[in-house]
């Protein structure tokens, strides 16, 4: 099926203007599991600015009728396309009427039956080309229009949109028409969804689930809308323009592929961050910036749009930058930056350093068409952008980014900006060159390394930052603006360290480094509060020192820059896996901050032992790290850190290579001293009992009948693909790619069961089988799948060149769909990685020194 390339879309956009849509659905039947389609009938209104023809987009599974200016037209389609030929400039008026499908896959109309009690719920997700599969429509993001929307559902269902919505009797709900906005931005949400209403500055807010998870809703109503109420507050401070919608609803839908998506006036949101276990406060740290970042949306996206989607940092980067920013400023989770630095950074960083890499505002030719910008939704456009933003507000100033950013909001709302436009809205705030910012910030792919280098003589030293690219792929580097942090022994406190100084530099330094007083310092942090988007790596006596001494660092900030280091390191072949899993031992039961804990044992778990450590070295390494577990749970048994009791019990969980103490857990349905085992823990530990084939069907079908829910029915298919017999994981195999039923959660569900680094033997015959199915799959049901296939299906625990010699055939020969295309390539480098860390071939020259160093060979 095409895509919509660039040049068609900038030929569209030049011939028509488009002033309003009129969409009808009828979901009266979506009950009925038999019942694959709704209705459909949509009526575009437009004006031509000269002769010509064009299309309309729409993937139906009929097109019952089309009338051009009440003449009929063929319906037959090509591929997803409605030929509008004969256009005279003026007033045109398109009807279209259709059937089309509901989706198991998360795009489009996605239809949800939930096990717990029955009910049926839909929402839709239009981005990029998903709204053809509800209705007609010119499916670009510079045609904004306005959207009338009729729903016609179910009695006792409840319909929300972007507007506000009225219910007109017999099943029938209008949406208020919007203002204008971009077709992939149209939403709407039906079903017996839970609702928590209220109202601020004169707007309804509402909050809404399925009513199996209200009384999870209902508990944590206050602090969402807390939360909501304070991030609206604060962009009212930062932004003249004022929220430029009717109501504001957070609809939290199930099985949604993203964290949540920036629909204007109905954000929706993955319905697990209704939590129906405990949770630590990292997490509800998380749901509080993705309500920020969804919010900021409302003007980075919605009231100011992409031209096209080369520019979607404009959309990302800057949400991803204010989710944090302003959670940080308005919320009582004020050090989110730290698990940006722990867990998106990380992310940012591995992903610049793929082939796939691409600057964070690619150029032109770079994003042809839709298919290829789906591909940039990844840790560049957030992680990376976001970074890159922050670098710009250290080096511009706050005030002046404020400024530069509401010129933007008043020159193009409710139109389309691009890179180009944002850069000169900056450059009216500010006498600084913000064009040559760009220029090396946006434009360049690759990461800094930043490498300290001290020399001292008596009570003076001297530090000089060299700046080197790795690959060269931006010349001489990015200028940076960074901290850097001073430290000292604690002498009189007896241990730790203390910070002596921290001062601010510019890289490149136009003045020669300036000798400072005081004598060496036993720490010196480069990017020392994570300002700047750059590896670093220490000198000697630093190295040193963080491997020794990292828990005594006295700002979480800091330490997340050290962690990130060793972890670049370790990854690089710089430092061997080994010496930091000793350094997690060491320092992890210090640690006072979680998103620390859960970011290194996260990396220790997955990485290191999951794939750096070969067949021999994984046991001792899982060992490591379940010393480390029960280390933290002895030390948080008089309950004053429950959050950080909860991460050692899940990793303690995820790491055990005997059964007997999980099964007792089980048994007792609690952890001695506590947690009590609730369902997420429950279906933990019987995934890991599973994996070391101490469990069966029966028991996981008991478990299953306690927890009937979605989550359980998630909890099953993983439990069960895990089961170490040929039989079951054949079963799995057949789920995941001879049928098409399962829908995007049960079949990722299900990957994450089936390979197990315990089973490689059992499961071996597979990894040649993956390649071919997973393309013939994705070729089936699209995109969502290829990347739950591509990210999840992936053998992981294969490190072989056999495995990469496979998969890059694949690549050459197979022709997979574009984003499985990607998601090869990136697993397929990452699996280069870990093969060139196991063999100690890593790029790096330096090794790990200092406590419990090894001798870089990647050993455990």
């Amino acid at each position: 099926m095409p895509v919509l390339t660039r040049d068609e879309a900038q030929t569209r956009a030049q011939l028509i203007d488009v002033h309003r849509y009129t969409v009808e659905l009828d979901l009266t039947q979506a009950t009925d599991p038999t019942v694959g389609t709704f209705d459909s009938r949509t009526v575009i209104r437009f004006s031509a600015r000269t002769d010509g023809a064009t299309f309309v987009e729409l993937k139906p599974a009929e097109l019952r009728s089309a009338t051009l200016d009440g003449q009929p037209l063929a319906v037959d389609l090509t591929d997803n396309r409605l030929a509008l030929d004969g256009l005279t400039a003026g007033e045109h008026e398109l009807r279209v009427d259709a059937a089309m499908r509901y989706s198991r896959t998360g795009e489009g109309m996605h239809r949800f039956t939930d096990p717990s009690d029955g009910e049926t719920y839909t929402y839709t997700q239009l981005f990029m080309e998903d709204v053809q599969r509800v209705f007609a429509a010119f499916d670009q993001p510079d045609l904004k229009s306005v959207f009338e929307l009729t729903v016609t559902a179910p009695e006792g269902w409840t319909v929300l949109a972007n507007g506000i919505t009225e219910h007109l009797g017999d099943g029938t709900w209008r949406a208020a028409p919007t203002p204008l906005i971009s077709t992939y931005l149209v939403a709407v949400a039906a079903g017996p969804y839970h609702s928590v209403r209220t109202e601020h500055r004169g707007l309804p807010f509402g909050i809404h689930c399925r009513r199996s998870l209200a009384p999870f809703l209902d508990a944590d109503a206050e602090e969402i809308l807390d939360i909501t109420r304070a991030c609206f507050d604060r962009y009212h401070e930062k932004f003249e323009e004022p929220y430029p919608f009717d109501s504001y609803d957070q609809a939290f839908v199930p099985e949604f592929n993203a964290g949540a998506m920036e629909n204007p006036g109905l954000v929706t949101f993955r319905d697990e961050f209704v939590f129906r276990s405990a949770v630590t406060d990292t997490e509800r740290q998380t749901r509080a910036m993705v309500i920020a970042h969804e919010m900021a949306h409302m003007w980075f996206g919605d009231l100011v749009t992409l031209t096209w989607w080369d520019d979607i940092w404009l959309n990302e980067s800057f949400a991803e930058y204010m989710g944090f920013q302003t959670t940080a400023e308005a919320t009582r989770f004020k050090d989110p930056w730290t698990d940006f630095g722990v867990t998106r950074k990380s992310w940012g960083y591995d992903a610049d350093q793929r082939p796939s890499t691409h600057p964070v505002a690619p150029a032109a030719d770079a994003v042809p068409d839709t298919a290829s910008a789906m591909l940039n939704f990844d840790g560049i456009s957030y992680a990376k952008g976001a970074s890159a933003l922050r670098q710009l507000v250290a080096w511009l100033g706050e005030k002046d980014f404020l400024a530069g950013i509401n010129t933007h909001f008043a020159r193009h709302k409710f139109a389309n900006a691009t890179l180009a436009d944002f850069i000169d809205s900056l450059a009216h705030a500010t006498d600084r060159d913000v064009h040559a910012w760009a220029e090396a910030w946006l434009r360049t792919t690759g990461v800094d390394t930043l490498t300290s280098k001290v020399a001292h003589a008596g009570r003076e030293w001297t530090l000089t930052l060299d700046r080197g690219t790795g690959d060269g792929t931006h010349g001489d580097g990015r200028p940076h603006r960074v901290a850097v942090g001073v430290y000292d022994r604690d002498l009189a406190g007896g241990r730790g360290l203390v910070l002596r100084e921290r001062y601010e530099t510019d890289i490149p330094s136009t003045e020669p480094a300036t000798p400072r007083d005081g004598g060496r310092p036993a720490l010196i942090v480069p990017n020392d509060q994570d300002l700047t988007y750059a590896k670093i790596r220490l000198d000697e006596t630093s190295q040193e020192t963080a491997l020794r001494d990292l828990s005594g660092v006295p700002d979480a900030l800091t330490r997340a820059v050290l962690w990130n280091s060793l972890r670049d390191m370790v990854r690089d072949g710089e430092l061997d896996a080994g010496s930091y899993l000793a350094t997690a031992l060491a320092h992890l039961p210090e640690e006072s901050d979680l998103a620390i804990v859960q970011g290194v044992l996260t990396f220790a778990t997955a990485h290191i032992a999951g794939r750096y450590a070969g067949p021999e070295e994984r046991p001792a390494a899982l060992a490591a790290l379940g010393e480390l577990c029960r280390d933290l749970i002895r030390r948080t048994e008089d309950g004053s850190h429950p959050g950080l009791r909860l991460t050692a019990v899940r990793a303690a969980i995820d790491v055990a290579t005997q059964p007997g103490p999980l099964q007792a857990w089980l048994n007792e349905g609690t952890v001695p001293g506590g947690p009590e085992l609730d369902p997420e823990l429950r279906w933990r530990v019987l995934a890991r009992l599973a994996v070391l084939d101490a469990t069966d069907e029966a028991a996981i079908a008991a478990e299953l009948a306690r927890d009937p829910s979605a989550t359980g029915q998630e909890g099953a298919a993983r439990c069960r693909a895990a089961l170490p017999d040929a039989a079951a994981k054949r079963a799995a195999w057949d789920a995941m790619f001879a049928s098409d039923e399962l829908s995007n959660y049960l079949l990722k569900a299900t990957a994450q069961g089936f390979w197990q680094p315990e089973q490689a033997d059992l499961v071996a015959e597979y990894v040649p089988r993956y390649y071919e199915d997973a393309v013939a799959v994705a070729a089936r049901r699209g995109p969502a799948i290829a990347d739950v296939v591509g990210q999840w299906a992936f053998p992981a625990p294969f490190v072989d060149a056999e495995t990469l010699r496979l998969g890059q055939r694949c690549l050459r020969d197979a022709d997979p769909i574009p984003a499985l295309r990607r998601k090869f390539t990136d697993q397929l480098d990452d699996l280069a990685r870990a093969l060139r860390v196991r063999q100690g071939t890593g790029k790096g020259t330096e090794k790990g020194t200092g406590k419990g160093a090894g001798n870089g060979t990647g050993r455990i």
